[in-house]
């Protein structure tokens, strides 16, 4: 026992030695081998973080519905080294040259070939710091109406451990229409492009098999017919359009179940917040047009019914575009702007614009069972949701009889007045609200009419525009006007509601 208490000192010095000796070595150990553990996360700038998930460290960067041969937005995320020491790490692209993605790590995605890299071999990533992470993608045509499912990764290897980040996006094929005319001054300035869709004596047919995205305005021609079936889609670029030119034919046909979709071409959600993402629905003079339920959204303008610029502005041919069943939203300006023609709108529902919601100078409409509701909250809307003139403002208020029509029709919104008619001399002006709800100032064009009445509606925020139980609106509406359903096919009975929504009694 003697002997064995001797040796103690000597067994805690062995071990003290064996201890310096393990320090000194990993203190001198290259970082290059570090075998720490990334951590990973997304940079939360304007909600873009919804489209990236993070669960146990593990990321999964998606994007949403991306046309072939059309680039997505950049999405990013951030990489870091939460260790005490400085790491390396190599990045790369599995798919690597074959893939569909692109990658920028902290700045750099270019070789010095001026070629796509997808190789980073030995990026250092300092102790307690991190770096960015960039990545898009470009999708190749596949030639089918479906879409399919474009995969791939990005693989971190930081020493001895592998590491990797998901990147799944959908592809869709569409159907290109691109500009190839433009119209300029005489200074040669270009003022529009264009594409011919249907030309002169010409019926052609848009169908539902694949998306359409529009470069510039997809024109009908003088004495051309466009139909559009249900369940289409149309996607606009930047500045785009849709344009009914002169005696031209427009017909969308979309159904309860099937409605038409015009929106732009940006489908990451980030896009739903940008409310000029295209121009506008443009028909001119001597057309004919019926657009039944479709869905317009995040235009310049929804609607704009006026005679072309680059005829003559003060003969015009009477035309009546008829809208029904129909949903526009989400404009920057003017959700419909119409000057001296005509329009027909039942059981329409136009919502968060910019200026007015109805803008209505010159001409004879007849609208029945609207429902104007406009909580822009984007910047300050000084226009009331409704305006009626018989002077067109374009033109330096020239005068040009209006008659102007509204039934059951809800007009409400954020402002204290949602309906302003504007009289000038030198043309006539038939104005008249009959059972409608309307936030304003008592009128000789009212005619019982439930005047400030908060309309209840099921949720302005989420733009639910149907009505509560609890709301005036019901069973306030005019009897026996010819409107039969309401905007979702409910009958509207021997008491209708006021606005495009019956309620479900």
């Amino acid at each position: 026992m003697t002997h064995f208490l001797r040796r103690i000192p000597a067994i805690y010095l062995s071990l003290l030695f064996l201890i310096v000796c393990l320090c000194l070595a990993i203190s001198c150990k290259p970082s290059i081998d570090n075998d720490g553990q990334l951590l990973f996360s997304y940079f939360d700038e304007d909600e873009e973080g919804k489209d990236i998930y993070v669960i146990d460290n593990k990321i999964t960067v998606v994007f949403d519905t991306v046309f072939t041969s059309i680039g997505s937005v950049t999405r990013h995320f951030v990489v870091h080294n939460t260790s005490k020491e400085d790491i390396k790490t190599t990045i790369f692209l599995a798919g690597g040259n074959q893939s569909f993605y692109s990658i920028n790590v902290n700045g750099l995605g270019i070789n010095e070939n001026g070629e796509r890299e997808t190789f980073f071999k030995d990026v250092e990533i300092p102790k307690k710091d991190s770096i960015f992470i960039f990545v898009k993608v470009n999708i190749d045509p596949k030639n089918q109406n479906n879409p399919f499912l474009v995969t791939d990764s990005i693989v971190f290897i930081t020493g001895k451990r592998e590491q990797d980040v998901k990147l799944l996006a959908y592809g869709q094929d569409a159907h290109y229409i691109l500009a190839d005319k433009s119209i300029k001054t005489i200074d040669g300035i270009e003022m529009l492009r264009y594409k011919i869709v249907a030309g002169e004596h010409e019926t052609v047919t848009w169908t539902k098999d694949r998306p359409y995205v529009v470069y510039g305005m997809a024109a009908i021609d003088s004495l051309g017919e466009l139909i559009i079936e249900p369940g289409t889609r149309i996607y606009f670029h930047k500045n785009s359009g849709l344009w009914a030119s002169p005696y031209s034919t427009l017909k969308v046909e979309g159904t309860i179940a099937e409605p038409v979709l015009f929106r732009g071409d940006r489908l990451e959600s980030q896009f739903d917040r940008d409310y000029a993402q295209w121009d506008r629905i443009w028909i001119n003079e001597g057309t004919t047009v019926t657009i039944e339920n479709a869905i317009i959204t995040n235009a310049f303008v929804g609607v704009q019914v006026e005679p072309s610029p680059f005829g003559s502005m003060i003969t015009v041919a009477p035309n009546v575009a008829s809208i029904k069943n129909t949903i526009i939203k989400n404009t920057q300006q003017f959700g419909v702007l119409s000057r001296f023609l005509n329009i027909d709108m039942t059981n329409c529902v136009i919502m968060n614009n910019g200026q007015s919601s109805l803008q209505l100078e010159g001409g004879e409409y007849m609208m029945k069972h609207l429902t104007v509701a406009n909580y822009f909250t984007q910047k300050e809307r000084k226009a009331a949701a409704c305006y009626v003139s018989n002077l067109v403002s374009l033109y330096e208020d020239y005068p040009w009889e209006t008659k102007a029509e509204f039934i059951n029709c809800i007009i409400y919104g954020k402002n204290k007045t949602e309906v302003d008619v504007k009289k000038g001399k030198d043309a006539e002006l038939e104005a008249l609200f009959q059972n409608c709800l309307i936030k304003a100032k008592d009128n000789s064009y009212f005619m019982d009419c439930l005047l400030n009445k908060d309309p209840q509606f099921v949720d302005t925020l989420a733009h639910d525009f149907q009505l509560l139980p609890t709301s005036p609106a019901i069973g306030a509406g005019k009897p026996n006007i010819e409107v039969d359903e309401d905007i979702l096919g409910k009958p509207r009975g021997d008491k209708p509601d006021i606005g495009a929504y019956q309620f479900g009694r």
